[in-house]
C-alpha cells in the first residue's frame, strides 16, 4: 500500500505509526507565510507577528492575528486565519464557560489544557479535520505571573520562555535560544527560570522585536508588525496593568526605533 492510501483517512495509522493528516496539519502552518514569536520576562508576556495586507483595497484595521480571549489573556494564532477564528471563538465560550461555573476568570494553563484536549478530539474522529493553525497564549497568572503556551493541531501543549511558531520557526527557535543562554551574565542556559526573572518589560519587547527581524533580516515598518502585550510591571500604564491589548502603531513605532538606535 502507497503512502496515499493512508492519507486518505485521518483515523489510520501508517505501518510507521503516523498519521498524515495530522502532519499535513502541521504543514499548514510552516506554509502559511507568518512568523509569530513569543517571550516572557519577569512581570512581562509579549506576542509579535507579521501583517501583511496582500491587497491595497482591503481596509488593514480588519487584519489581525492577535486576538483577546478573556481581559487578561491574549493569542496570536499562525496557519489557516478561518480555522484560527473559530478556534478564538471555542477558547472564549470555554473562557465565559469556567468564569460562569466558578467565579472566577480562567488561568492561562488551564485554558491552554482545555484547548488541547479540544484539539486532540480532532484527530480521532472521522468527522472532524484538525485545525491548520498553532495558537500561542499569553497572559497572567494571579500565583506564577506572565505565561506563555503553544499548542498545535495534534493536541500537544506546553509552557515555554520563549517561543515561535509559523514559517521561520526553527530559525527563530534557534536564535531565542541563544539569546537565552547569554541572559544572567551568561547562565542562561543553566537556569532558564531564573535568566527569564531578569527581563525587564522594555527587554522583552525588544527581545522579540530583535529575533523577527534577525529571522527575517528586515527592518519592520510599524505598520508591517504587529505586538500584544500583558504586563503588570511598573512601566505598564496602570489603566491597562495585567490586561492584555494590542499596540497602536505609535507605540508599536517607539519600540522599533529604540531598538534601531541600540543597535
Amino acid at each position: 500500500m502507497s503512502r496515499t492510501s493512508y492519507d486518505r483517512f485521518l483515523t489510520v495509522f501508517s505501518p510507521e505509526g503516523r498519521l498524515y493528516q495530522v502532519e499535513y496539519a502541521f504543514k499548514a502552518i510552516s506554509g502559511s507565510g507568518h512568523t509569530a514569536i513569543a517571550v516572557r520576562g519577569k512581570d512581562t508576556a509579549v506576542v509579535i507577528t507579521q501583517k501583511k495586507v496582500p491587497d491595497k483595497l482591503l481596509d488593514s484595521a480588519t487584519i489581525t492575528h492577535l486576538f483577546s480571549i478573556t481581559p487578561t489573556i491574549g493569542c496570536v494564532m499562525t496557519g489557516l486565519i478561518a480555522d484560527a477564528r473559530a478556534q478564538v471563538m471555542r477558547a472564549r465560550a470555554e473562557a465565559a464557560e469556567f468564569r460562569y461555573k466558578y467565579g472566577y476568570e480562567i488561568t492561562p494553563d488551564a485554558l491552554a489544557r482545555r484547548m488541547a484536549n479540544i484539539n486532540q478530539v480532532y484527530t480521532q474522529r472521522a468527522g472532524m479535520r484538525p485545525l491548520g493553525i498553532a495558537m500561542i497564549l499569553i497572559g497572567i497568572d494571579p500565583e506564577f505571573g506572565p505565561q506563555c503556551f503553544k499548542l498545535d493541531p495534534a493536541g500537544y501543549f506546553v509552557g515555554y520562555h520563549a517561543t515561535a511558531a509559523g514559517q521561520k520557526q526553527q530559525e527563530a527557535m534557534n536564535n531565542l535560544e541563544k539569546k537565552w543562554k547569554k541572559l544572567d551574565s551568561g547562565r542562561g542556559a543553566d537556569d532558564a527560570v531564573k535568566a527569564g526573572k531578569t527581563l525587564s518589560r522594555a527587554e522583552v519587547i525588544e527581545m522579540a522585536i530583535e529575533s523577527i527581524s534577525t529571522v527575517h533580516a528586515t527592518d519592520f515598518k510599524p505598520d508591517e508588525v504587529e505586538i500584544g502585550i500583558v504586563s503588570d510591571g511598573d512601566e505598564e500604564d496602570p489603566k491597562t496593568r495585567g490586561q492584555w491589548r494590542v499596540m497602536d502603531t505609535a507605540e508599536i513605532e517607539r519600540h522599533l526605533l529604540a531598538y534601531a538606535e541600540k543597535d
